[in-house]
């Protein structure tokens, strides 16, 4: 990874990695109920990222703002797609574990290198294969046993429920549009700076996500101090910090290799869990991080060549 570009790109996305990997956890600590969490989660970030699109257009007055309807709906497109992950993620929990659920939306980065060939001719080298299948196996290890397990008089028996089924399939159809995000930010990247699109993506999840709570019932109000503090902090570090950095990193990097580095984020949710929820690793969710740190160290081998052409910031 000799590129300077592709070097910073790539802390960017680990840094936005980190930063997500705190959002199971200040999610688990809300007051609110999920979709309204996730509200907040851009309610809050937006001051914060339109203070810094306003600051970036006054500082590079030549870069490229939204002006024609395609603009505009290829942005809100990216948001809705975004919306549309969470939401159906948050639905996912209501029939699944979240070991389930945790599990199958770690296909994403599958999705994402057939999009990225499809989309963008990516080239899909051995070595990043390796290095996807190691991180997704490190994934699975970093999560509890998904089979239900219960007992007769003859000893363990293993069963699975249509209620769980239904739950796992929404988990991947929520992977499937979490790719389609990362895939949308990717190719808007060609286009818009960082902050642009995080500035009007940001307002079509908004609005998309207030629709949503309001339509299933979420309660909406956090009944106390510490309550609204997780709020703000899931928007400053998980949104405001971490997607922004993930949208950098993309612009710089293939959408394939990005959305394999992604897998560091699971790794940090289960050290945070540990830290804040007491939720002791075991030894197996050690090595299981082992392996993911292992397939994106395999992954990097890969964009030893990153694009030449000049990024937007």
């Amino acid at each position: 990874m000799n590129d300077p570009r592709a070097r910073l790109g790539f802390f960017a996305l680990i840094g936005g990695a980190t930063g997500i990997g705190f959002a199971p956890v200040l999610v688990r600590m809300s007051e609110t109920d999920p979709t309204a969490t996730a509200f907040y989660r851009l309610l809050f970030a937006l001051p914060l990222i339109w203070i810094w699109a306003t600051w970036d257009r006054r500082q590079h007055p030549a870069t490229r703002q939204p002006t024609t309807r395609k603009d505009f709906l290829q942005l809100a497109m990216g948001g809705l797609l975004f919306t549309a992950d969470l939401s159906i993620w948050h639905w996912a929990l209501q029939f699944t574990t979240v070991t389930n659920s945790t599990l199958l939306t770690n296909v994403a980065p599958i999705f994402v290198t057939i999009g990225a060939r499809i989309l963008f001719g990516d080239r899909i080298k051995f070595a990043l294969v390796i290095g996807m299948v190691l991180a997704i196996s490190g994934a699975v290890l970093l999560v509890k046993s998904s089979v239900m397990i219960a007992s007769d008089n003859n000893g363990p028996i293993t069963f699975f429920s249509s209620k769980h089924l239904l739950g796992d399939v929404l988990s991947i159809v929520a992977a499937f549009f979490y790719a389609g995000y990362l895939l949308a930010v990717k190719h808007l990247r060609k286009t818009f700076s960082t902050p642009t699109i995080m500035a009007w993506s940001g307002l079509a999840s908004c609005a998309g996500f207030g629709v949503v709570a309001l339509l299933s019932g979420d309660k909406m109000l956090a009944t106390s101090s510490k309550g609204w503090i997780v709020l703000i902090a899931l928007a400053v570090i998980s949104h405001a910090g971490g997607q922004t950095l993930i949208a950098y990193g993309f612009g710089h990097l293939p959408a394939s290799f990005s959305s394999v580095s992604l897998l560091w984020q699971p790794v940090v949710a289960a050290a945070v869990a540990w830290l804040v929820l007491d939720e002791r690793l075991t030894w197996l969710q050690g090595v299981g991080a082992l392996v993911v740190l292992s397939g994106i160290a395999v992954a990097s081998g890969t964009i030893s060549r990153a694009s030449r052409r000049p990024k937007i910031g």
